[in-house]
């Protein structure tokens, strides 16, 4: 009898106990369903925790989008999808964009039955300054993206990854194939595609034949390494040109569908003037720090995919020929994508082969090698 009231005294205790709090989420810090998403998607604007290469935590921002479908039995295969450059001031994120979808190549893939996610990067959303082209704080926000996607029951995010990026993309694509290992060890690496990459910072910033595109770029580069950095401008431009750098970084996003205002073409030719006969990749300390933020083929595990447009004006074509070459040259299975669009249109042009190679490596098949032909 005494046993019996001993139960039944634990069994109220048990009840009026609260419950035991859930497991809180060690990357995910919300995701909010979106509404306007592609048929047969959907998706979450998500914030997460990251940590720069210095080691400050941070709260970042991106979106994961998953099929619209039941949760299958085994976790979905995962597409981190790395866009190109957007601009560096806080309004410029893709995932604050009414036109994100539309202009994010790698959603493509989530209608293969990839969950894709979308970081913004570290300072696109938040008030940290963006560093643009800075390898490893892009790729450690990158890697704790695909984290943070696993701590979505909806979305059923496996731990095995491919990265695909454009542009801007494709050096923070290369540059999480080089730390993915060290830094997000719980993570598999299945393949690494990008397209249009700058790879060579220096020679990128130098050889691209679009003049204002260059100047635009460059602008951006420079006011967000000046500023995490404490850079002085000095060296490259006096102080009214490096105030219309300033202007130019903090007012402009790229533009997709509109044409740039007239006080920004003014400034970007102004810039392109001011700069034209300097070669940032001899001036310290940017040189060190475009040398350090280039990517070493070295560190590129394979399997490699790398799709170029041979009339692409802002990546220089030679550039990146020269880096896939020194990829091989390490014995690196890589696919080649001859292409003979404009730069912004890259991973669209690219995106079938892309997602079918991509594929192809999470089913286990050979990698094509088409070195002998790079």
């Amino acid at each position: 009898m005494r046993h019996f009231y001993a139960v039944i005294l634990l069994a109220i205790l048990s009840a009026l106990s609260p419950p035991a709090a859930a497991q809180p989420s060690r990357y995910l810090i919300s995701a909010q369903p979106m509404t306007d998403t592609p048929p047969g998607t959907q998706a979450w604007r998500v914030q997460y925790w990251t940590t720069n290469g210095s080691g400050q935590r941070l709260a970042v921002t991106g979106v994961v989008a998953a099929p619209m479908e039941a949760i299958p039995p085994r976790p979905r295969r995962v597409i981190a999808w790395t866009h190109g450059a957007w601009g560096v001031a806080e309004k410029c994120a893709p995932s604050l964009s009414p036109n994100f979808f539309e202009y994010s190549a790698g959603m493509n893939a989530v209608r293969s039955g990839y969950v894709v996610v979308a970081p913004d990067y570290i300072g696109l959303a938040s008030q940290t300054m963006h560093p643009f082209l800075v390898g490893q704080d892009t790729a450690n926000a990158v890697l704790d993206a695909v984290r943070a996607a696993r701590e979505i029951p909806g979305a059923a995010a496996g731990s095995s990854f491919a990265v695909w990026g454009e542009s801007q993309g494709g050096h923070a694509a290369l540059w999480t194939a080089v730390q993915a290992r060290s830094y997000a060890p719980d993570l598999t690496l299945v393949a690494t595609a990008a397209a249009a990459p700058p790879t060579d910072l220096g020679a990128n910033l130098a050889q691209g034949s679009d003049k204002n595109a260059r100047a635009l770029l460059l602008s951006f580069a420079l006011h967000s390494w000046s500023t995490l950095y404490d850079f002085s401008l000095d060296s490259i431009t006096n102080r009214t040109n490096q105030g219309i750098i300033r202007r130019l970084s903090e007012n402009n996003c790229v533009s997709f569908n509109k044409k740039p205002k007239l006080g920004t073409i003014l400034g970007i030719l102004t810039i392109a003037r001011a700069t034209k006969n300097k070669d940032i990749a001899k001036i310290e300390p940017f040189a060190s720090f475009e040398r350090a933020n280039s990517v070493d083929p070295a560190r590129v595990p394979g399997p490699l995919l790398i799709a170029q447009s041979s009339k692409d004006t802002i990546v220089a074509p030679a550039v990146t020929r020269k880096f896939a070459k020194a990829v091989c040259k390490r014995g690196t299975p890589t696919r080649w994508i001859d292409m003979t669009g404009d730069h912004g249109a890259s991973a669209k042009d690219s995106a079938q082969e892309t997602i079918g190679w991509i594929t192809s490596r999470f089913d286990g098949n050979p990698p094509p090698n088409d070195c002998r032909r790079i």
